[in-house]
Parts: structure tokens; C-alpha cells; sequence
């Protein structure tokens, strides 16, 4: 296909050209294709749709990449159009994790009756007293931090026996070297007074149909991508797999092409506008000629790695729990889920498979592991927290995400914004998604910026910038959803 049948002037709809085909990605191509709005291209550098919403069998089992849900917390427009993409195959499925807290595995999410039975009676009164003396509590001084707010919020027992060892674990910082934003995002309920309430509301009889619990896809996370993918295929986009992005061409303030390799041939390719969800710093430096100051403060922007462990035993089930958190700092992994437990799938008979997950970037020990050392690894830290493996091992698996989080240091927001402010001054180039804003967000987060983008282009290919500054003013009031 030549350059000029990719930007033809006949055509009456603008042609957007989307890089990346994760969740973002996948929902910008299904919304504008859907609405009539334009003639969509999606590169994509992988195989397959999805990125780290995708699944994938390891030995039968339908796995993901870490443990994923689509929350009930979903913009309704959202979430309607997920049920409707995927009908019956989409299950409301009741939350039944566990986490370790004071020793003692507590429900997870949190119940009240639960929490009052097994807590340790000191962390318990601990957390009683945090909360009866908080109005008392001198407020940290300074620049608040991560740190700073948990500690003024929560108190210090749960900071410091929760949030502080898991935020170590999973970004590798201390808390006070993290940027307040991070509590902002990833912490929903700012006091123990609160935490009791949402505790309290999942009661019976208080609880709504969906409190406490989330939608899955009978046939893994992955099948809300594979969905939408074949939903914008039939309403007419084009998706180019195995396809590298090896340079963004610019003229002065406006993107005006890119260039593409599929295996060894290089092609031209030009539309009105292009759509990124690419990782922003990877963007940045494919982009021609970035002035030095928004190349000095990509360099300092980082995402948290991480290598997800596949245990494959012969056995159908290793626990009742569809998820465990270790929050303690002895335990190098943050979380551990067995797929077959989400979709409450009894196949393939004699095998199961336990996710863990395991924060680390490329360089430190576990990096180069092989997948045998990790399994025995994994197995190791089983067994000291109680849950032997006494089956046997059919195997390990790992799969290893060098962006699976975004690292909000203490500096990142005056790096972020140097990138993110040359970037909005580029004509021809949306940026959102995960990776291309920077956001510790959800899936259903990820595909609500994507609808959010669709409607602030005109029928020219031309983005509204003013409503989509409005749109990321409600983007940076997500909060995660665990």
C-alpha cells in the first residue's frame, strides 16, 4: 500500500493512525469505528492485541498477565459496552482473596466480621486508637509525600504494617521518596473511619448487587480485547502486527508522518491525526529532534518492572482464593492469583496454575533468573508463608513487563509535565492511555480516556484541545481500584 492511498483526499473521513493496540489503543479503533468517525490504522509492534490485558494458555489454563478484573467502577458507558460486546461470556463474579496482615491472613477486600475475628488483637486496637487519635496527631511537616498523607490519614498502624512495606515492595522506593500523587491515586480511602465504612458496606443487606465483587470474561481478561479488536476489524480498521515504529516525522510544531518497519521493508505512512499509547518516553525519543530539555527530563521518567511467575501443579485446585497479598517485606512477591479460581473454571481436570508477581527491574538478581530458579524460588517463599506446595510441580513459566508501573518519585511531576507540555503543543498527535499519560490507572480507566479522546475530534481530524484539557482534569481523579 503506498503512502497516498493511506491520506486520501476523496476520502470524506479523516484517517487516524493509533499506535499501540492495548486497552487504549484497542478502545480508540472500536469507539471511532463504531461512530463513523474515521478510517482507523493500528500498529502494533506484538502479535496480538491486548498488551498486558491480554491472555494466554500455559499448559490449558487460560493465564493473564497478572491478576486482572473489570470493576463494577467502570464509567457506565464504559461498562455498558463491555456486557454488550461480550454478552454472557462477561461474569459477575464475587471478590475471595486474602492478605496478610499482623501474621494472620484477613479477607480481602476487607470484612468487618472477618477482620474482627482474625485480626491480632493488638493491630486491632492499634487501628482503634489511630483512629480515636487523629484529631490529636501533629500533622507531618514539609512537602507533603506518600509518606506524609498515609501517615496523616491512616495513622501509623496501617501505614507502616500495609502501604509502606507493599509501596517498597512494588516500587522499590521508600514511601517518603514517593510523590504524594501516588496516595492520591492508589489509596481510596484516606482514614481508618473510612476504610470501617466501606467495610461496613459490604454487609448483607447494605451491600449493593455489585459491591464486593467484579465482572470477568468467561474466557479470560484477554477476551475484552480480542472483542474489540474484532468489533473495529468488521466496522473497518486495519491492524499491523508485528509492526516497528522506528521514527515520528516533525515539522516544527506539527507531526506529519512515520515511518514503519514490517520485518525488513520501511514504509512512509501519513493520516490527519495520530493517536499514541505508547510508553511517552518511548514516544519521545521517536519523535525527530526533541529539544534537549524534553530529552533530559525523559531520561529521568521510569516505570517499575516486573516478572510474572507461572506455576503449573498437578492438582485442580491449590486454594479456594481467586487472589493473595504479601505485603510483608520478607516476601519479594506482592501478589499471587490462580486464573482458574476468577472464571471458576474446572478445566482442564489434574492441573492449575499459580500467578505471582514479582516486582523487579532488568539488572536487579531476579532478572536473569531462569524460569527453573524462579519456580523453585517461588515455591520457597509458598512454604514460609504456610501454603506448602505438597503436589507435585509439573513446571515454571515466567513472562517479564519492563512497564508494568509508573514510578512516581519524588521529581517525576516537573519531569512529566516538561514532556507532557511539548507533547499537547504537537498538532497531529493525541497522546493518553497508561503509558502515554503516566497513569497508575485501571483497565476501565484506560478505556475511558480512549472514549474521552473520540470525542474531542471533529470530522476533520481535528482535536478540540480545550475540552481535552477539561478530560485529563477528570483522568487525575482516578483512583485505583484493587
Amino acid at each position: 500500500m503506498t503512502d497516498s492511498s493511506w491520506s486520501d483526499a476523496s476520502s470524506a473521513k479523516p484517517h487516524i493512525i493509533i499506535l499501540g493496540a492495548g486497552p487504549a489503543g484497542l478502545a480508540a479503533a472500536h469507539v471511532l469505528t463504531r461512530n463513523g468517525q474515521a478510517r482507523v490504522s493500528v500498529i502494533e509492534r506484538a502479535d496480538r492485541v491486548g498488551g498486558n490485558s491480554g491472555s494466554f494458555p500455559v499448559e490449558g489454563v487460560i493465564c493473564d498477565y497478572g491478576s486482572h478484573r473489570f470493576h463494577p467502577a467502570a464509567e457506565p458507558e464504559v461498562l455498558d459496552d463491555v456486557k454488550s460486546l461480550l454478552g454472557e461470556d462477561l461474569l459477575l463474579r464475587p471478590r475471595h482473596g486474602r492478605i496478610r496482615l499482623g501474621g494472620k491472613w484477613i479477607h480481602f477486600p476487607l470484612k468487618l466480621s472477618d477482620a474482627l475475628l482474625r485480626l491480632p488483637k493488638p493491630f486491632a486496637l492499634s487501628l482503634i486508637g489511630d483512629m480515636v487519635l487523629k484529631p490529636f496527631r501533629r500533622k507531618a511537616s514539609g512537602p507533603a509525600t506518600f509518606s506524609s498523607v498515609l501517615y496523616d490519614g491512616l495513622g501509623p498502624t496501617i501505614s507502616e504494617n500495609f502501604y509502606f512495606p507493599y509501596v517498597r515492595k512494588l516500587w522499590g522506593l521508600d514511601p517518603d521518596k514517593l510523590a504524594v500523587t501516588l496516595a492520591e491515586r492508589r489509596v481510596g480511602s484516606g482514614s481508618v473511619g473510612k476504610i470501617l465504612l466501606k467495610m461496613l458496606r459490604l454487609m448483607p443487606g447494605l451491600r449493593s448487587e455489585t459491591a464486593g465483587r467484579f465482572f470477568y470474561p468467561r474466557r479470560g481478561f484477554g477476551q475484552i480485547s480480542e472483542a474489540m479488536k474484532d468489533r473495529a476489524a468488521a466496522a473497518g480498521a486495519e491492524f499491523l502486527f508485528n509492526t516497528e515504529i522506528t521514527r515520528i516525522n516533525r515539522d516544527g510544531n506539527r507531526i506529519t508522518g512515520l515511518t514503519i518497519r514490517d520485518g525488513e521493508t520501511e514504509k512512509q505512512l501519513s493520516g490527519d491525526l495520530i493517536l499514541s499509547t505508547i510508553p511517552l518516553t518511548g514516544l519521545t525519543r521517536l519523535i525527530d529532534e526533541p529539544p534537549a530539555e524534553v530529552v533530559e527530563a525523559a531520561r529521568g521518567i521510569r516505570f517499575r518492572g516486573m516478572i510474572l511467575l507461572y506455576l503449573v501443579l498437578e492438582t485442580d485446585r491449590f486454594t479456594e482464593f481467586d487472589a493473595h497479598y504479601f505485603p510483608e517485606l520478607s516476601i519479594p512477591i506482592s501478589r499471587m492469583s490462580e486464573p482458574k479460581n476468577y472464571a471458576a473454571r474446572s478445566e482442564p481436570k489434574g492441573v492449575t496454575v499459580l500467578c505471582a508477581e514479582l516486582p523487579c527491574d532488568p539488572g536487579e538478581k531476579w532478572w536473569d533468573m531462569s524460569d527453573e530458579e524462579l519456580g523453585r524460588e517461588f515455591t520457597g517463599w509458598l512454604n514460609q508463608l504456610g501454603l506448602p506446595v505438597d503436589v507435585p510441580v509439573r513446571g515454571c513459566e515466567t513472562r517479564r513487563l519492563s512497564h508494568a508501573y509508573p514510578v512516581y518519585d519524588i521529581d517525576y511531576h516537573s519531569r512529566f509535565d516538561v514532556v507532557d507540555d511539548w507533547l499537547l503543543g504537537l498538532d497531529g498527535l493525541l497522546v493518553f492511555g497508561r503509558q502515554g499519560l503516566f497513569a497508575h490507572d485501571n483497565t476501565h480507566h484506560a478505556f475511558a480516556m480512549a472514549y474521552g479522546a473520540a470525542e474531542c475530534i471533529d470530522s476533520a481530524g481535528q482535536v478540540d484541545r480545550a475540552r481535552w484539557a477539561r478530560y485529563r482534569e477528570i483522568f487525575a481523579t482516578h483512583i485505583v481500584e484493587d
